[in-house]
């Protein structure tokens, strides 16, 4: 480490000297560091225009894809007994009356209270398991002979019954309780293969507390049996979820033309649409203070003008429509489009295959639809080797990395010139020290022989 003397032969405050011609020698880098902060603000600027072409890609993919438009709901007189759903496949028009009859339970058993689920005291030898009349045997000795451990030795033996133990709270709480793995499967305890005796504490009895049983209803006077509380197959394209059981009590349902999943598709496409416009709008206005950091990329013009383009051409699908004018979008001044409602709901009415073809092409040839165009230019917009911004991500990440690397070679210069200045400044406050003292030196002798010539006189 070199000494600094800091002015003290010269009085000049040299610390201050040499911080203020390195704060001179520092202004490439800040130059470089402002460079860098605006690259940086391109690319986060880039990163959003990339999200937003995403946005306005998925949107667009649902107005490619035809499952969207031919949907169907279910009304229903009373939601009590049952929900209703719908795949798109079912029957319009059409009516139900369903009647739930019982719902679909598992049987569950259980013992009587005992007083200790670990204390090892019931019989050892086969307890015999029987579900739907088969027999299924578990084996029970010294080691497993407790409650818990009859419960863990059925679990364990895999006879499609789940044995638990539970606590009522009473003087004898703990009860083993069965379940059936499936609805409708009976279930049985045969315990005479276990030992009796007078230390041995029998199981006892095991209760029904549910039987098994099957849901069954009847949809327009047929009965139908199912293992499970959701049938699926007694409507075509309708799953009911059976919620209670009230014999002699029926509901009506209905099927009918859903036509909001294609309303909320066209407005999600005219919000994303007008978020990508407004984008580009506003970083390229001209002489405009407040214009972005993309200001004169020709290519998000370009990508904007492209998209106009196409939301504004002419596609004969061999329907009634050929233009999105003709479905209700409107295009505003500053570029964005709307939705007139009254144009596009009276469109829906008149031929809704027409502006399925329209958009996302007839079947057999999907590439013609307006929005299948979209959705593959949005692909190549988008793809994360050969998109929009992989292009710019590279170009803008390679120059801040040369930046990053200018600077690194100015700061180790910069700290070389620092030492070097700071080692003149103390080889001149040590000359300027040696001048000092030798004036002293000179001044003293001086005065020495002015006193001798005064004496000798």
């Amino acid at each position: 480490m070199s000494i600094s003397f800091g002015g003290l032969a010269t009085g000049m405050d040299t610390g201050s000297i040499i911080e203020q011609l390195m704060a001179l020698e520092q202004a490439p880098i800040t130059n470089l560091e402002t460079d860098k902060t605006w690259l940086s603000n391109k690319l986060t600027a880039y990163q959003q225009f990339d999200s937003l072409l995403n946005a306005f890609q998925t949107s667009v993919s649902s107005l490619v894809d035809r499952d969207q438009y031919s949907q169907t709901t279910v009304t229903q007189s009373s939601s009590e007994f049952f929900t209703a759903t719908t795949d798109g496949e079912a029957l319009l028009n059409t009516n139900y009356n369903v009647e739930v009859i019982e719902l679909a339970q598992r049987e569950k058993r259980y013992t009587d209270g005992f007083a200790s689920k670990t204390d090892k005291v019931f019989g050892t030898g086969d307890l015999s398991v029987i579900v739907n009349n088969v027999h299924h045997v578990v084996k029970i000795d010294e080691t497993n002979n407790s409650l818990e451990g009859i419960m863990k030795a059925i679990n364990d033996a895999g006879v499609y019954v789940n044995a638990t133990i539970i606590n009522d709270g009473s003087d004898n709480p703990y009860r083993l309780t069965l379940t059936g793995d499936n609805v409708g499967q009976s279930i049985e305890i045969d315990t005479s293969g276990l030992t009796t005796g007078t230390d041995i504490q029998d199981l006892g009895t095991f209760y029904a507390s549910q039987l098994a049983q099957q849901a069954h209803i009847k949809v327009d006077g047929i009965d139908i049996y199912s293992d499970t509380n959701e049938i699926s197959e007694a409507i075509p394209g309708v799953t009911l979820e059976l919620l209670k059981a009230e014999e002699g009590t029926t509901s009506s349902l209905e099927i009918v033309k859903d036509n909001s999943a294609i309303q909320t598709n066209i407005n999600s496409f005219i919000t994303a649409y007008n978020d990508v416009v407004a984008f580009v709008t506003g970083q390229s206005t001209m002489g405009d203070t407040s214009a972005g950091v993309l200001n004169g990329d020709s290519g998000l013009t370009a990508i904007k003008r492209h998209l106009q383009d196409m939301l504004t051409s002419t596609v004969n699908t061999g329907g009634t429509f050929t233009s999105l004018a003709q479905l209700g979008l409107e295009t505003q001044k500053d570029g964005t489009i709307t939705l007139n409602s009254s144009t596009f709901s009276k469109a829906l009415e008149e031929d809704e295959d027409s502006i399925v073809n329209l958009l996302s092409g007839p079947e057999g040839n999907e590439d013609a639809g307006i929005a299948s165009r979209i959705y593959s230019y949005l692909n190549k917009l988008t793809d994360s080797s050969n998109g929009l911004l992989a292009g710019r991500e590279k170009s803008i990440t390679d120059n801040i990395s040369r930046i990053d690397a200018n600077i690194e070679k100015i700061e180790a210069r910069l700290e070389k010139r620092e030492a070097t200045l700071q080692a003149q400044f103390n080889a001149m406050e040590i000359l300027v020290s040696t001048y000092n003292a030798t004036s002293d030196y000179l001044t003293t002798q001086l005065s020495s022989l002015e006193s001798l010539w005064n004496y000798n006189s």
